[in-house]
C-alpha cells in the first residue's frame, strides 16, 4: 500500500505541533509517514526526500518548520506535489518568524500556508484529506462525517444562559 501523505519537520521538537496533523489523518483513516528532514542540518536528506517524494507514492506533503522555516519552501521548490506549510511556534517571535518565512514564497513556488501551531497542523491534515478525497469517495464520506461531528458539537446556547 502506498502512503499518500508525508509529514515532515525540521526537528524532533516540531513533533509537539506536527503530531496533531498525524492524529487528524489517523482519525480520517489516511495513511501517512512522519520524518525529520531539516533544511539546514540535513540538506541532502531534504533533497533526496523532495526529489523522490512523488516516486515514493506520496501525493501531498505537510511540512512543519519553526524559526527560519525554510523546509516548506525548499520542499516545494524540489517537488511538484502540493506542499502545505505549518509554522511551528517559536520562542523568539511566537511563530511569526515561521509564518513570514513560509508565506513569503516567490511566484511560481507555491506553499499552502496554514495557521501557526496546532490549528495549522490540524488544518493542514484536513486540506491534505480534502485533496485526496477528490479521487477517493470513501475518504470524502469520512471527511464529511468528521466535519458534521464538528458542527454538531457546537452548542446553540452557552451553558448557564437563560
Amino acid at each position: 500500500m502506498t502512503v499518500p501523505v508525508a509529514i515532515i519537520m525540521g526537528s524532533q521538537s516540531d513533533w509537539d505541533t506536527m503530531r496533531h496533523a498525524a492524529d487528524t489523518l489517523t482519525a480520517l483513516g489516511v495513511a501517512h509517514h512522519a520524518k525529520i528532514v531539516s533544511a539546514h542540518r540535513t540538506p541532502e536528506r531534504l533533497y533526496q526526500f523532495a526529489k523522490g517524494a512523488k516516486a515514493a507514492g506520496y501525493q501531498v506533503v505537510i511540512a512543519g518548520a519553526g524559526g527560519a522555516a525554510h523546509l516548506p519552501g525548499m520542499t516545494a521548490s524540489l517537488t511538484e506535489l502540493p506542499v502545505f506549510g505549518v509554522p511551528v511556534e517559536s520562542k523568539t517571535m511566537s511563530g511569526l518568524d515561521s509564518l513570514y518565512s513560509i508565506v513569503q514564497m516567490p511566484a511560481g513556488i507555491p506553499v499552502g500556508t496554514l495557521a501557526i501551531g496546532k490549528a495549522g497542523a490540524v488544518n493542514a491534515a484536513l486540506m491534505a484529506a480534502s485533496v485526496l478525497a477528490l479521487q477517493d469517495e470513501a475518504l470524502a464520506t469520512r471527511l464529511a462525517a468528521w466535519r458534521k461531528r464538528q458542527t454538531d458539537a457546537v452548542a446553540e446556547h452557552p451553558e448557564g444562559a437563560a
